[in-house]
């Protein structure tokens, strides 16, 4: 299982991944698991655990509401940690105990892979996490 992984938010895409496949190749001699240019989304795994993936800046300030801000603004993050969790909802809930403010509630996200379910947070320093299950 994957408890948590570096995602980078990347402002274009087609060029972080053509960079990252082949960097990792001749790095980790690792190739893509996944590729979405629709969705913004990549990976790469390595010993079957996850070892990076990349995502749209877009496509995540659509989802926690920050699209209206320009592009290189400082809340449109460049980074987030993920962390993968039993229960979304519960985790969520403890995590706003602890001060941090939910940008994108619980909620199912089968657009972006089976069974796949989402919150965002930001911790009171800052900094940007994904909980999810699936």
């Amino acid at each position: 299982m994957d408890a948590l992984y570096p995602r980078l938010l990347v402002e274009d895409f087609d060029t972080a991944v053509r960079f990252w496949t082949a960097a990792l190749r001749d790095l980790l001699e690792t190739e893509p698991v996944k590729v979405l240019p629709e969705a913004g989304y990549a990976n790469w795994d390595l010993g079957g655990q996850a070892a990076l993936t990349l995502f749209s800046r877009a496509a995540l300030a659509r989802t926690i509401g920050t699209e209206a801000l320009p592009a290189h603004a400082p809340a449109q993050d460049a980074a987030m940690l993920v962390l993968r969790v039993d229960d979304v909802d519960v985790a969520t809930g403890k995590l706003a105990a602890h001060g941090a403010d939910v940008l994108a509630e619980p909620q199912d996200r089968p657009a972006w892979g089976p069974n796949l379910r989402t919150a965002h947070l930001r911790t009171p320093d800052g900094c940007l996490v994904e909980l999810q299950s699936y």
